[in-house]
């Protein structure tokens, strides 16, 4: 049933009519009946009669009736609370199995409240406000969530030494749950680590001073190690003491990963200049776990790359229209040059710009201005008695238009080499975000135990991620982590108490979050809901 406006009269004195219409199925054909004429539309409209039809109306809309109720200052409402992230990543976490395994590994535990909805709450707030346990407390009480308003700051240290001890039990039953995404073997997995300090001074057995990545050599720290698949999904993971050494590290998660994922090979994919060329030879020679590697190179840095790789001729292999590979051997390392023509072309004008802005500076400025600045330094020629652009330096830095080399140990195909490291900004994201989108920090338990499940928490965080951003490049959604988060903040829940009853008002959505909702498979929730 819906209102139609009906045209009659004549072209000299044409009238519309408002009309009361429904919608019926007459054998295969739909047809439509008028229920009521309510009169002109001009004198409905003159003697204000649509407004209050429209109020008369609304009276039997329970909806419209609640919506009406919140705009009145005098009705009860509750501030609003946030609500999209709960709704996305609970889904998420219900898919991934987590309330079953979580409930499981409690039973037989006395807890005193619900273990599943604090783990939960800890994985949320990693996402959303990271912070210490104190501020998660606080914080759970400006969002709407099943359970949220129960917990409270001693639930919270509970279920961290809770996911210390079934750390290892929740890992493997994790990995039983999702072994439909990478097979019962592994035959591939990519491994790095990072470090996280402790604001504690004293040191335990896991807590330890050494190589702090964040420079802060004056706290103790914990080295977290993560093994993920080529896709990026958290696979294991392992907290290690502060002073434990990479190749150690890696050793260590190798061998739990042999033992009871039934790996095969391990590649280290790392960024450029990140693993030295002593580690290199003790990961190809480590006797017990020995590792393939795929590292990015530093083009400008090192004189071999720059006057020897690229400078070798021969074609590029088309692998797609983003990336060209060509290998490159010099005696027995083995180098991979990859070339992104779309990106060597913003290369080339990029650097035609610097140049013109160079010249206009040097001509109108002269050469004080542009000494010093990094951006420039690189196209100049400088002597005692001038400062100008070098011609063979703007002929060289050409050579790295569009381009990164790799050198890799494996025998793996040039493309598949090239395909492999592109996939390395997952892992540098797990642990990027391990800094930021997923911090960990600040930690301020005073025992390994409840310091260990803090961590958990964020890797659990970490999966959740993952699968948000996964199923959004399946639906070919392109959409930046901060903005889909800042997005997602901003549709809230207002509780309301109407006639004895209370009602949760959504508020509209904004941005992308629609988005995360299509791609979690969340059916958004109505305007209006009855609780």
């Amino acid at each position: 049933m819906f209102v139609r406006v009906k045209k009659s009269g004549s072209k000299e004195a044409p009238h519309e009519y408002l009309q009361i219409v429904e919608s019926y199925r007459d054998g295969k054909a739909v047809r439509q009946r008028v229920i009521s004429t309510l009169g002109r539309l001009d004198q409905l409209k003159a003697a204000g009669q649509i407004d209050g039809l429209v109020k008369s109306l609304a009276r039997f809309s329970e909806s419209l009736r609640v919506i009406s109720a919140a705009k009145n200052p005098t009705v009860n409402a509750c501030k609003a609370k946030t609500w999209g992230p709960v709704l996305v990543f609970d889904r998420l976490w219900q898919m991934q199995g987590l309330p079953q395994i979580i409930h499981r590994l409690a039973d037989g535990r006395r807890f005193q409240f619900d273990i599943e909805r604090a783990v939960f709450a800890m994985a949320l707030q990693r996402l959303y406000r990271p912070g210490s346990d104190l501020q998660g407390s606080r914080w759970f009480q400006s969002v709407e969530g099943s359970g949220f308003q129960a917990l409270q700051l001693q639930h919270l240290y509970r279920a961290n030494g809770f996911l210390s001890e079934v750390r290892y039990e929740l890992e493997h039953a994790l990995f039983l749950k999702d072994r439909d995404l990478f097979t019962q073997t592994l035959d591939l997995v990519f491994l790095d680590t990072t470090s996280t300090y402790v604001y504690r001074p004293e040191e335990t057995p896991y807590r330890r001073r050494g190589d702090s990545r964040d420079h802060r050599p004056d706290l103790v720290q914990l080295v977290l190690c993560v093994a993920v698949n080529p896709r990026g999904w958290p696979v294991a993971w392992e907290v290690f003491p502060g002073n434990t050494a990479d190749i150690k590290a890696f050793g260590s998660i190798v061998e739990k990963l042999r033992e009871r994922f039934r790996i095969g090979r391990v590649i280290i994919v790392a960024d450029r200049g990140m693993i030295s060329a002593k580690t290199r030879k003790e990961l190809t020679d480590h006797q017990s776990t020995p590792f393939d590697y795929i590292l990015g190179c530093r083009m400008r840095r090192q004189k071999e790359i720059r006057e020897d790789v690229l400078t070798r001729g021969g074609r590029f292999q088309h692998v797609d229209k983003k990336l060209q590979v060509k290998e490159v051997m010099v005696d027995d390392r083995r180098y991979i040059i990859c070339r992104n023509p779309e990106e060597a072309v913003r290369d080339e004008a990029a650097r035609k710009a610097i140049l013109e802005k160079l010249e206009q500076t040097l001509s109108q400025k002269g050469t004080k201005a542009v000494i010093g600045n990094k951006g420039y330094a690189r196209f100049l020629k400088i002597s005692k008695k001038s400062v100008q652009i070098d011609p063979v330096a703007v002929k060289r830095d050409r050579r790295f238009d569009g381009k990164f080399v790799l050198t890799t140990s494996t025998k793996m195909p040039a493309d598949e080499v090239a395909k492999t490291y592109k996939s390395l900004w997952r892992v540098e994201r797990t642990f990027r975000e391990e800094k930021s989108t997923l911090e960990i920090r600040p930690i301020f338990h005073h025992r390994d135990d409840t310091s260990i499940g803090h961590i958990v928490a964020g890797f659990l965080a970490l999966r959740l991620e993952v699968d948000l951003q996964r199923r959004l490049e399946e639906k070919q959604l392109q959409v930046p982590w901060p903005d889909l988060m800042h997005d997602l903040k901003q549709l809230h829940a207002v509780r309301l108490d109407l006639d004895g009853k209370q009602y949760l008002i959504r508020t509209d959505f904004e941005g992308n979050a629609y988005r995360a909702f299509k791609a979690a498979g969340v059916r958004p929730p109505s305007r209006v809901t009855s609780l």
